[in-house]
């Protein structure tokens, strides 16, 4: 720990741990009322915010990222306005801190309650959405947890004003200083450093590119939540109702083609692929969205891009759809589950038991029925911001709220016991 980047980020985050103790008294209101300062905070300062994202993005423009990553990585007034709206709404959500979960009495006596408490000290490492820092921020912070915020370099202007915003406009209602923390600088070695020290990180939750996350999961030493690709698939059986399944197609691919609840691969059942393929594909073609189909999918469309096996495990962000025709349920259940990310998956029927097994059988976070793959969200779950949707399966998976950024403690009141 002798160069200067890690000794700062250690301090950042024994500073973290001191806030963090502060933070778990505090009461929920003044908890709600520091968010609500917060968010006005953000309007306050929206010329300056706005003024450092126009920055981020001409040096994106300049590095050529797509329209994808520009798309995430813009602020305007409406934006900004609904990341301030969304930490009102948190100030809105019931605090899940003190719930009590279970409550029982022992034959000797004891009386055992065990209470929902927050993790403490949570580090989150991102990529390009500036508004991640508020939204983060905002979640950690209502349930008592201190965090260090990393953004990517993309967003580093964006990120420095939101997080100073954040700070200034808490503090003067009574934010505990250091409770949100923002590395100040993108070197790739304050990861490595975020990553190592487990004496004031309780957990590490990496958001952003496979690359990013296998990097976090292979230096942790401390339990990481992951945020993986989000391959996600629409099963169209040949029980479907047509006309709802070219509309669940549409939302799910082109509403947002560049979020990880975007649908990425379509597959088919065979009896209905020669009449429902081209309507598909025309609907999809109308809106943009390149095509790539399996061989057999060739066969009745021979205009469509061949894919390739690497396309079945893509997560494309952008309007590229790759198609597949299945012959059975059971084969579109093995495929996802080889292929997909563990994520979101939707089934398209009319038939309930039909439905009822896919449900079942695929080894997702999200698992829905005749429902667009965009509803993975917090937000749209009733939870307000989301830190984001976990694929793993322990202590957290799905969409973030507040409930997945606590953990539990047990409280024992006696009068004399012994054993």
């Amino acid at each position: 720990m002798s160069d200067p980047i890690t000794e700062q980020i250690h301090a950042m985050g024994k500073k973290a741990r001191a806030a963090a103790y502060q933070l778990a008294a505090l009461s929920s209101d003044q908890k709600n009322a520091i968010l609500r300062a917060m968010a006005q905070g953000l309007r306050d300062n929206e010329a300056e915010i706005l003024s450092e994202n126009q920055k981020d993005l001409t040096a994106g423009q300049e590095k050529g990222l797509s329209s994808a990553m520009i798309d995430r990585l813009k602020l305007d007034s409406s934006r900004l306005e609904a990341v301030a709206s969304a930490l009102e709404h948190v100030a809105t959500l019931p605090d899940p801190v003190g719930q009590v979960l279970e409550d029982w009495t022992q034959p000797n006596g004891l009386r055992i309650e065990q209470i929902r408490v927050p993790i403490g000290t949570i580090g989150i490492i991102y990529e390009s959405r500036p508004n991640v820092t508020a939204d983060a921020a905002a979640l950690c912070f209502k349930t008592g947890n201190a965090t260090i915020l990393r953004g990517g370099s993309e967003a580093i202007h964006s990120n420095r004003a939101i997080a100073s915003a954040l700070s200034t406009s808490g503090a003067k209602a009574g934010l505990p200083e250091h409770a949100i923390q923002l590395i100040p600088f993108t070197d790739r070695q304050n990861v490595a450093a975020m990553a190592g020290m487990d004496q004031w990180l309780d957990l590490i939750i990496p958001r952003g590119g496979k690359g990013l996350i296998e990097t976090v999961v292979s230096l942790a030493r401390m339990p990481v939540i992951k945020h993986y690709d989000g391959i996600c698939h629409i099963y169209v059986s040949e029980k479907a109702d047509q006309e709802m399944a070219i509309n669940l197609i549409l939302n799910s691919k082109v509403q947002k083609p560049g979020v990880c609840n975007a649908l990425e691969t379509l597959l088919i059942q065979k009896s209905i692929a020669k009449d429902f393929l081209p309507k598909t594909a025309s609907a999809l073609r109308e809106k943009g969205v390149e095509l790539r189909g399996c061989q057999n999918c060739l066969e009745f469309m021979s205009d469509l891009i061949p894919a390739t096996e690497e396309d079945w495990s893509t997560e494309y962000l952008e309007k590229i759809l790759s198609i597949k025709i299945v012959d059975t349920l059971e084969e579109a259940i093995t495929h996802i589950n080889t292929y997909g990310s563990h994520h979101t998956d939707s089934i398209v029927t009319t038939d309930s038991a039909e439905a009822e097994k896919f449900l079942r059988s695929i080894d997702s976070a999200c698992v829905m029925h005749n429902a667009s793959t965009r509803f993975a969200d917090g937000g749209e779950f009733g939870f307000g911001a989301e830190i984001g949707i976990s694929t793993d399966k322990l202590h957290a998976r799905g969409p973030m709220g507040l409930r997945e950024l606590t953990s539990y403690q047990y409280r024992i009141r006696g009068n004399g016991q012994t054993r």
